[in-house]
């Protein structure tokens, strides 16, 4: 499986950016998809995930209320829509597809991962 994320850029504090995950390889609507971030100087950390059928989500405290995950099995494609956006939102967004048909928000429970698209909130 190969994941491609897109829809990065630079937005100000309050706006909205939608990025996406585009999946290729093999049949995509059996596993779980996850967003993930990572900051300069942190670790990587869970945003969100969403079940293989798109009816379970799960979100991190920190963005929850102003990000909506959600997938289009179709296109085999998974996205994050960020409202409100903060500076300390600003990170390379990484999309990753679960082991199992459900989202977790361990990293461990993921092996495909995306290369990245960065989100830049500026004050």
């Amino acid at each position: 499986v190969q994941l491609q994320a897109s829809g990065g850029g630079l937005v100000q504090a309050g706006g909205s950016l939608k990025i996406s995950c585009a999946a290729s390889g093999r049949m995509f609507l059996n596993n779980g998809m996850g967003w993930f971030r990572q900051a300069p100087g942190k670790t990587r950390e869970f945003v969100a995930a969403i079940a293989w059928r798109g009816g379970v989500t799960l979100y991190a405290d920190s963005v929850k209320g102003r990000f909506t995950i959600s997938r289009d099995n179709a296109k085999s494609t998974s996205y994050l829509q960020m409202d409100s956006l903060k500076p300390e939102d600003t990170a390379v967004y990484y999309c990753a597809e679960a082991r199992s048909s459900y989202g977790s928000m361990s990293l461990n429970d993921y092996n495909y991962w995306g290369q990245g698209t960065q989100v830049t909130v500026s004050s």
